[in-house]
């Protein structure tokens, strides 16, 4: 290839692929809710911009590049909206059907969030009836559909696709039906699709684990099993099945597990208060439990933070906690917050930022000592989980988009 063409082709895939400073799908790089960084003053009364979102929804914002997008609804429509990163201002609107249709009343009809790669946008939309996965362009002209059926569950819809080596992948977990799906980012074609067993259903989003030495594998929690795929063609490279005890019911996956200290650290949990959390090592003859926590002082809805060897996370009553991933050993736990806590946690360089459903936030180090930094309100309610690009913080609230930063 001419060197000219050469250079050429690599500044395209350069400009497309989502940087280092990209927040591209739900909880940012590689579903991780970790970016390099400071965090910026959070003052509303002084954000770099402050813009309202047609519809509702707690979908999270997504931003690559100079664009972000989030996904809102009302009860005629799903909504995609992309907006100048920088300065809030709409660039475009896309509109797919929707119907009125119940949800849980801390759900909507737009939870899932976006992910964005390779010049391209992938959302999933639930109609009220029938989920389908829509890819656009980022200048947002429509790609192509690929409808994921019927979606049955007594809590709403919540699916967010994840993208990996030019696939999207979308874990369409439902009450009485799960499959895991692998399509083509560029013309929509299926892959592979993997069943799994069902229960309720799940929300976790599939995040790829990579290892020394090892080919990467995509992994994913629900209810039943948590297992890694190879990502290129659907096949199990290994799986670990929670032992549910007689007379206990299994317990829903929301939040995604995480890889800390050579463990697969999986919380469970349902509405009545029940929590779970699992760690597994899947390095031996066969994965194993390393341990287990039951106490309602782990989280259910909001994901966890994995750093080094440590588990980082804060419950849905606001009690924020710290865990050593190789043994289990709690580190310390404080109570952070006195509301309840519904977005996922962030941590952007050494400190965690934690927001609550009434719009008050925290942040804390990310040490083996608890130390609360600074605290504030944000001034309206927050379910959504923040994002963190190029060293702005977005936050969506129940009314507003918030940026903060330069």
């Amino acid at each position: 290839m001419p060197r000219l063409l050469l250079l050429s082709s690599l500044a395209l895939v350069l400009t497309l692929a989502p940087s280092r400073a990209d927040w591209p799908r739900f909880r940012g790089p590689n579903g991780s809710g970790a970016a390099d960084g400071t965090l910026p003053p959070i003052d509303p009364a002084k954000p770099l911009w402050k813009v309202a979102v047609p519809g509702k929804g707690v979908s999270s914002p997504v931003v690559v590049g100079d664009k972000l997008f989030v996904q809102s609804a009302d009860d005629t429509r799903r909504l995609l909206v992309c907006l100048d990163a920088a300065t809030g201002k709409t660039l475009w609107t896309r509109e797919l059907p929707g119907r009125p249709a119940k949800t849980h009343q801390k759900n909507s009809l737009a939870s899932g969030t976006a992910a964005a790669a390779d010049g391209r946008v992938f959302v999933v939309a639930w109609d009220g009836e029938a989920v389908a996965l829509h890819a656009f362009t980022a200048d947002g002209k429509e790609l192509w559909t690929q409808g994921l059926g019927t979606f049955t569950s007594q809590h709403g819809p919540g699916h967010s696709p994840a993208v990996y080596g030019g696939l999207v992948f979308v874990n369409v977990d439902q009450d009485g039906a799960a499959v895991l799906k692998g399509f083509d980012a560029a013309t929509g074609d299926l892959k592979w699709a993997v069943e799994r067993k069902a229960y309720r259903a799940s929300y976790s989003t599939p995040f790829l684990l990579e290892r020394p030495g090892k080919p990467a594998e995509l992994l994913v929690g629900t209810t039943t099993e948590i297992t890694a795929y190879d990502p290129a063609t659907g096949k199990v490279v290994w799986a670990y099945t929670p032992a549910w005890p007689a007379g206990e019911m299994p317990l829903r996956v929301v939040g995604s597990p995480v890889w800390a200290g050579g463990r697969v650290v999986c919380a469970f949990g349902d509405g009545g208060g029940a929590r779970y959390v699992l760690a597994v090592d899947p390095d031996g003859r066969r994965p194993a439990k390393v341990w287990d926590m039951k106490n309602k002082a782990t989280p259910y809805v909001p994901c966890m933070l994995a750093r080094g060897d440590r588990v980082l996370w804060v419950t849905d009553k606001g009690q924020a906690g710290c865990v050593d991933a190789r043994a289990g050993k709690v580190v310390w736990d404080e109570r952070v917050s006195v509301k309840d806590v519904t977005a996922s946690p962030i941590l952007v360089g050494d400190e965690v930022l934690a927001l609550a459903e009434t719009g008050q936030w925290y942040v804390w180090k990310a040490a083996d000592e608890f130390e609360l930094v600074r605290k504030g309100d944000l001034g309206e309610p927050v379910s959504a989980s923040p994002a963190f690009a190029a060293g702005r913080l977005y936050v969506r609230g129940d009314r507003h988009l918030y940026c903060f930063g330069k």
